[in-house]
């Protein structure tokens, strides 16, 4: 590859703020921006361990579009708005990702854009030579 891939979702916010879900670049780095449990326009889950679980499925179906998958993901970010749903969030970060073991780090923010979203993650991954 040459050339930057990038991977949109049809998200609200891409187009108005003007991002991409994920971005590959030609060293086979893959960034895949902040994801939460909005899908469809909806916020499909309400505890933080749902919508953690949720939001790494946004971006492991963004990594997807890119022929890549769970395995492939070298770093997590999580950010959480409350320091008593690190246990939750980092439970589900570790049923999705605990045979990978990415370097990871989880961050405690005062907000987001909906006040009842409690989690966004972020995943960076790499295509290596297993293309």
């Amino acid at each position: 590859m040459s050339e930057v891939r990038r991977i949109t979702s049809g998200g609200p916010w891409e187009e108005s703020v003007g991002y991409s879900r994920a971005v590959e670049l030609p060293n086979g780095l893959v960034l895949v921006s902040g994801c939460t449990s909005i899908v469809n326009g909806q916020i499909s889950a309400g505890g933080p361990y749902d919508q953690a679980v949720t939001a790494f499925g946004v971006a492991i179906d963004a990594l997807g579009q890119l022929g890549l998958g769970a395995r492939h993901v070298v770093r997590t970010r999580m950010y959480i708005t409350h320091a008593r749903d690190v246990e939750e969030v980092g439970r589900a970060h570790k049923e999705l990702f605990g045979t990978v073991r990415p370097a990871a780090s989880m961050l405690i923010v005062s907000g987001f854009i909906d006040p009842s979203l409690v989690v966004e993650v972020e995943v960076d991954a790499y295509r290596g030579d297993s293309a």
